[in-house]
């Protein structure tokens, strides 16, 4: 069987049947705000209960149900914001303000519930485990560089990745014609998966090992699964 028809992370999304706004894409930034502050205080949570989560999966093998749900629907609001946004313009609909799962909403997101977890992984995981999809994740997502001044002074210079180059030719795209190019929409989506993927295995939500490739455009082919969102 195929590792992505049993992994247990899915991350849906649908394109739009019809033409996207040829300019609502410039103004997103500023329509998002709202959310970029409601994700600011629930990524301080999000934090937290990841360091519980590892103190508890480290004791007792198990990650806390109600802690594993607020987790999950974090990442579920962060991909109805990014899919809305920059990290794929992919709708038009406005995304909603809630942790739980909008099912006809374009952008989904789900984990299966893990009822055990491995104390050992949970110390290697998130770093060492996960190294070599953060060094791919870089090229495709940016990366940022130290570079020094004249002066002796370090600076830091932040490279655009492969998913910025796509977001913008796609917008490029929607100006001029307001259709969003298949093959970069399947590329963007592609890009994102891959990258929720590995957040919620560096996050601690599951054991099973991302898998390296880009599974683009059409639907997730990780079967149902059933969340641990209350």
């Amino acid at each position: 069987m195929d590792i992505t028809e049993r992994y247990d992370v899915r991350v849906e999304a649908a394109p739009e049947p019809g033409p996207l706004s040829r300019w609502l894409w410039i103004v997103k930034w500023l329509l998002l705000i709202p959310h970029y502050v409601v994700l600011f205080f629930l990524g301080i949570g999000f934090v937290v209960v990841t360091v519980v989560a590892f103190l508890a999966i480290l004791v007792t093998g198990r990650y806390p149900r109600p802690l594993f749900g607020y987790a999950v629907g974090v990442l579920r609001w962060s991909w109805r914001v990014s899919y809305y946004g920059y990290g794929a313009l992919g709708t038009d609909r406005y995304p909603p303000f809630t942790l739980a799962d909008v099912p006809d909403y374009p952008a989904r997101f789900d984990v299966a519930y893990p009822e055990r977890l491995s104390r050992g992984l949970v110390l290697v995981k998130w770093w060492l485990l996960a190294l070599p999809h953060y060094l791919i994740l870089g090229l495709f997502t940016g990366a940022t560089l130290a570079v020094g001044s004249r002066a002796g002074e370090g600076r830091s210079a932040t490279l655009p990745g492969l998913l910025d180059v796509v977001v913008l030719f796609a917008a490029v795209a929607l100006l001029f014609t307001a259709r969003y190019p298949r093959g970069l929409y399947d590329l963007a989506l592609g890009i994102d998966r891959w990258m929720l993927r590995v957040v919620a295995y560096a996050t601690l939500l599951t054991d099973r090992y991302p898998p390296f490739r880009l599974d683009q455009g059409g639907p997730d082919r990780a079967p149902r699964v059933s969340a641990g969102s209350g």
